[in-house]
């Protein structure tokens, strides 16, 4: 008995000693499924949900009502291999951040980017980060907007078909992403910085 007991201890140590050497941050880049094959791309990072962030509507859903919230992403990673400067990076060369109306051929007030950031320490990162940017491209008004972070509600139940959309259905998801044309508009902003 208590070696069942220090084992149950000892797992519940590992598990926590995990989460700790964990972060989130919710990013917003138009279509989630295209974010999270691409974000699930990156070194560091560990999981990453589809789901609805930014307005105030209590459970959105993706075929019912979600207004006010963007299709936006939560990214877990492990800061020892990828900092949060580095997500950062890599986030905007993701996304077209000249467009106000929403990311490539989906257009609308739930497509378009933010960076939701949950504290002061994010926040000033991501300034430096957009200012970068902004230096990149001084003729172009950046468009995409640093808020704060707000209740994340990740797709579920039977709207789950959406997790890991682009894994469960390969030859639509890639359609999809060829045909909205996102590949070709990034490699238009970002030439050799966009990886696909």
């Amino acid at each position: 008995m208590k070696t069942k007991l220090m084992v149950m201890l000892f797992v519940c140590f590992l598990s926590c000693a995990v989460n700790v050497l964990a972060d989130t941050t919710i990013l917003a880049g138009g279509c989630f499924w295209c974010m999270e094959a691409d974000f699930e791309k990156l070194e560091g990072v560990t999981d990453v949900i589809s789901g609805f962030t930014g307005g105030t509507l209590k459970n959105p859903t993706y075929n019912g009502n979600h207004d006010g919230h963007l299709e936006a992403v939560e990214i877990t990673y492990d800061p020892a291999k990828v900092s949060y400067q580095k997500l950062l990076e890599y986030y905007w060369v993701h996304i077209d951040p000249f467009d106000a109306q929403g990311q490539f051929c989906d257009k609308g007030s739930s497509y378009v980017s933010a960076i939701f950031v949950a504290n002061e320490t994010e926040r000033k990162l991501a300034e430096q980060s957009k200012r970068k940017v902004e230096e990149q491209f001084p003729n172009e008004k950046i468009v995409t907007p640093i808020v704060n972070s707000s209740v994340f509600y990740p797709i579920k139940d039977n709207e789950s078909y959406h997790q890991n959309y682009y894994k469960n259905n390969p030859i639509r998801y890639k359609a999809y992403r060829w045909n909205c044309g996102r590949d070709k508009r990034l490699n238009d902003i970002w030439g050799d910085k966009a990886s696909h």
